[in-house]
């Protein structure tokens, strides 16, 4: 058996950091079914509505990140292709690449100590104002004050973790990174199903990242990754990574890509919530959080390879990069269609037989057909998309932009216009159209890219 599962594991391309990155997948996925339950029995549908949509206000951080994290991984990668890791868990090689590397550390130490804290206070605004002028509306009894507060603490301790995550993966410690997010997976739902049951309702949100923040700083202690880090601190710099010329240029345009983003993914539940009520935006968020949970899973494929393309890249060997992408496109993409059809196959045997819990028909909860399917086609479709993308960001430019506003542009306009026109309807059948002519849009500028910047570096 154990042999039948290594050769499984090898034919799907899975190593140990996509296993680990999966696996957290995998049991988010499993305990995502129990999350899900939890939610349905222990929370009513208004309240439902307001936990999904915590999750799209809270999603308005990244005007404030502007793509910073993804980008650092990439420039890490790129500078540590140069050195060695000795025995001291220190990087040894040319003075130039050292330097280069702590001066992005000290860098990012710095920008998101900062950025934490102005992201606490505007996310606490902006959700008191829209909570206040849409949520008292629909149910006074609703408690989110309070347990807004606490997420909001947690989002910015988060985002203050992020970078030292995005540098830690560049250095090449996929594997580790990709453990805590296995451990957090196995822990954090526990906590909020405990939550549930003593009724502690939308605080369990907050109690979710409170969990991450404590498994993430424990992890990276006991392993010794943090001396990593202290080192490269202490590390002198007469070199640095230069903002405005180097990384700038590249960020402005992920920036804007990650802004459209915000209008492509997150703008649904707010909407809905406004529009349509907080029970309609509960069966959103709902639905989207079993696909998003698809998708992701599926995408730790790619994911996980980002390291190792940027250093393939970094030293001009094509062949083995494009090898590597198509082989690991082919396997997300198998991946994702798989696991689409089994939510849907589940989704109609919910609606069939009628479950009922606490009084609860769990297929109220979620979707109805049509717009789940309105939905699935373009999560399928963003896997080579976000794969497209991610191939040609590893070369340190952003082809994308123009794709990416236009896209955000476009799926803004379509979700508030035909929203508040037609509704649900309205808002995923815009969505649909709008992701087929992105994908081949997309398809083009990769084709184009790739022929361009590989034949000039030859």
């Amino acid at each position: 058996m154990a042999s039948i599962l290594h050769q499984i594991a090898q034919n799907i391309g899975m190593d140990k950091a996509i296993a680990y990155t999966s696996g957290a997948r995998i049991v988010q996925g499993i305990s995502g079914v129990g999350t899900m339950f939890f939610l349905s029995t222990f929370l009513t549908g208004i309240e439902q509505g307001f936990y999904f949509t915590f999750g799209s206000i809270l999603a308005l951080q990244v005007f404030f990140e502007l793509g910073l994290t993804g980008i650092m991984q990439q420039y890490v990668a790129h500078e540590a292709s140069h050195l060695n890791l000795d025995e001291n868990k220190q990087y040894q090689g040319e003075e130039q690449y050292q330097s280069r590397l702590a001066s992005l550390v000290k860098f990012c130490l710095k920008w998101y100590s900062v950025l934490a804290g102005v992201v606490l206070v505007f996310l606490i605004i902006v959700g008191n104002i829209y909570f206040s002028k849409y949520g008292n509306s629909q149910s006074s009894s609703v408690e989110w004050k309070l347990p807004w507060i606490i997420i909001c603490i947690g989002t910015s301790i988060c985002i203050f973790q992020s970078p030292l995550t995005a540098i830690l993966r560049g250095l090449g410690y996929v594997k580790d990174m990709s453990k805590i997010g296995f451990y957090g997976q196995i822990i954090n739902p526990l906590c909020i199903w405990l939550g549930l049951v003593l009724g502690l309702k939308l605080y369990v949100m907050g109690i979710g990242f409170a969990m991450s923040v404590v498994i993430w700083q424990v992890y990276v202690i006991r392993k010794g990754l943090y001396r990593i880090l202290t080192n490269l601190l202490k590390t002198k710099v007469s070199e640095k990574v230069n903002y405005f010329n180097e990384i700038f240029p590249y960020q402005w345009r992920i920036a804007l890509s990650w802004i459209s983003g915000y209008f492509i993914f997150q703008l649904f539940n707010p909407v809905l919530f406004a529009t349509e009520g907080a029970i309609v935006a509960g069966q959103m968020g709902m639905t989207l959080h079993a696909l998003n949970s698809i998708q992701s899973l599926s995408l730790s494929w790619m994911n996980t390879k980002i390291p190792m393309m940027s250093k393939l890249i970094a030293l001009r060997e094509y062949v083995k990069l494009d090898t590597m992408f198509k082989q690991t496109l082919k396997q997300m993409v198998s991946v994702c269609s798989v696991l689409l059809a089994a939510f849907f196959l589940c989704l109609c045997i919910l609606n069939t037989s009628q479950l009922e819990f606490n009084n609860t028909i769990l297929a109220d909860r979620f979707l109805g057909y049509v717009p789940t399917l309105l939905m699935i086609v373009p999560i399928f479709l963003q896997q080579f998309t976000g794969s497209w993308a991610t191939y040609l960001r590893c070369h340190k430019k952003e082809p994308f932009l123009v794709n990416s506003v236009v896209g955000g542009l476009l799926c803004m306009a379509s979700t508030i216009g035909l929203g508040n026109i037609f509704g649900l309807y309205g808002i995923t059948v815009g969505y649909c159209i709008i992701q087929i002519f992105l994908c081949f849009w997309a398809h083009k500028i990769y084709i184009s890219k790739k022929t361009e910047w590989h034949k000039l570096e030859l």
